[in-house]
């Protein structure tokens, strides 16, 4: 008997193995709360920066597309919105860390009480505002993506064209709002682990960071899933080669915002600020600082120079997936010197606790994908099947 509709079926099967493996995960990340408390939570919350990072790349995606209404857009939009509303889960998952302040920074601890250059920051860093300020960015992210969502399943019914419109007169300004709201938050979640150093770059190079793994994820599931229909019917080299040149700016948005940080600090030399480069270059991260170097910037940015690179489906999946290895690499080394400042350290937990919130989150994800059909179907740009199909 023929299948229906294979492509919602794959998504089945990767919605219930993604499911399977993070609850057994999240079972053993339970086990290693037990042992090791400290460990676990500093484990937690590197795994848990890097998935939310994922559901907010969505959403960034998603309003920058509804902003610049890029045919590119079209393809990944049901993925965007399916992403953007595992935002509230994120939300959700924040809870063991805002109940463990004390345990992961330390201006939330006693020894932030006895800090006089802590202390001349309490009125930003302390844990009811530290807590608000949560709450609000996750209201702002979750109205978003609840508006952007029910405009388009709304789309899907009414075939109104005024709602194309409505969408894009929100996201404009959105996009704005987005970028302020998830730099603070990297701001609260990240750099406030190092409460001495600061960086106004620093929010923004994250960002760039989490947009890139975004698009790497989500082309790779187009990929995958432009082998059927109905995605099979409007995925073209010409979309592939488009968001190929997205990733490709992504890379050199971040590389120039990470050196750029780098060089001022260098250049400044100021004993508040040169600590964090120096613990992350310190025995073994340095490894993983060259690491970067060579595989998150040099090496996509020659591949995705290449024409064939990007229009050639095999390929591109096959770097998206490296991108999305390398990615979780940058997310350890900018977390975990915070905590470990002596030299490298890699715990098991490291690598549990990704699988833990990255299996509960793709389940969350495929079932949201499942929702709604994979083409936005009375978006004005899917006029017209394309005749050219995708090589792999």
């Amino acid at each position: 008997m023929t299948n229906p509709d294979p492509a919602m079926d794959r998504i089945a099967i990767w919605q219930r193995w993604s499911l399977i493996i993070g609850i057994a995960a999240s079972l053993g990340a339970f086990a290693a709360f037990q042992i090791n408390r400290a460990e676990f939570l500093r484990s937690y919350l590197f795994a848990y920066l890097f998935w939310a990072g994922m559901a907010l790349g969505c959403l960034g995606i998603l309003l920058l597309h509804h902003t610049v209404g890029g045919k590119w857009g079209m393809v990944i939009r049901r993925f965007c919105e399916a992403g953007a509303r595992t935002i509230p889960i994120m939300a959700v998952l924040l809870i063991p860390v805002l109940v463990s302040l004390g345990t992961l920074y330390v201006w939330a601890g006693p020894e932030g009480a006895r800090d006089a250059d802590i202390q001349s920051k309490a009125a930003y860093l302390n844990v009811p505002f530290f807590i608000a300020r949560a709450v609000f960015y996750f209201a702002i992210w979750t109205l978003y993506a609840f508006l952007l969502s029910k405009w388009s399943a709304e789309q899907d019914r009414t075939a109104d064209a005024g709602l194309a419109g409505r969408m894009r007169a929100l996201s404009a300004p959105g996009l704005v709002v987005f970028v302020v709201t998830t730099t603070f938050a990297f701001f609260d979640w990240i750099m406030s682990i190092e409460p001495h150093w600061f960086s106004t770059v620093y929010g923004a190079m994250f960002l760039m960071g989490l947009v890139l793994e975004a698009f790497a994820l989500i082309i790779a599931l187009l990929i995958i899933l432009s082998k059927h229909a109905p995605l099979r019917d409007y995925v073209t080299p010409q979309h592939l080669h488009d968001l190929g040149n997205m990733m490709f700016a992504f890379t050199v948005l971040w590389a120039y915002l990470a050196f750029s940080q780098f060089i001022i600090i260098w250049a400044g030399n100021l004993p508040e600020e040169i600590p964090w480069y120096l613990r992350r270059l310190a025995k073994g991260w340095n490894a993983i600082a060259v690491f970067l170097i060579v595989f998150h910037f040099c090496l996509p940015f020659v591949l995705l120079l290449q024409r064939d690179m990007k229009r050639r489906a095999g390929l591109l999946l096959k770097l998206c997936a490296f991108m999305l290895v390398v990615r979780i690499v940058d997310v350890f080394w900018v977390v975990e010197p915070g905590f470990y400042q002596q030299q490298l350290q890699v715990h098991w937990t490291d690598f549990l606790l990704p699988v833990a919130i990255g299996g509960l989150w793709l389940a969350a994800l495929f079932r949201q994908l499942r929702a709604r059909p994979l083409v936005p179907l009375n978006d004005p740009r899917l006029r017209g099947a394309p005749r050219e199909t995708v090589a792999f």
